[in-house]
């Protein structure tokens, strides 16, 4: 029973060192593309969702590596 414990909970932190990747991948994705349609914005109105969109995904990006960090320790 110990042995399978053991098993599952190495699985699980695979599991959740996997997803922790996937979503930093994701979240680069999408800062790249907010920096991307920042820098081509015409429309003033727009400027500020893009500044909004590049600010959330810099903070969503510092958070999973803050996590990730975490994790390995």
């Amino acid at each position: 029973m110990k042995m399978l414990n053991s098993f599952l909970r190495r699985k699980q932190i695979n599991y959740n060192k996997k997803k922790l990747l996937s979503e930093i991948e994701e979240v680069k994705s999408a800062l790249d593309l907010a920096r991307n349609n920042f820098e081509q914005v015409l429309d003033p109105e727009l400027i500020d969702c893009y500044i909004y969109e590049l600010n959330a995904a810099q903070l969503r990006y510092q958070s999973l590596l803050k996590t990730a960090k975490q994790a390995e320790n």
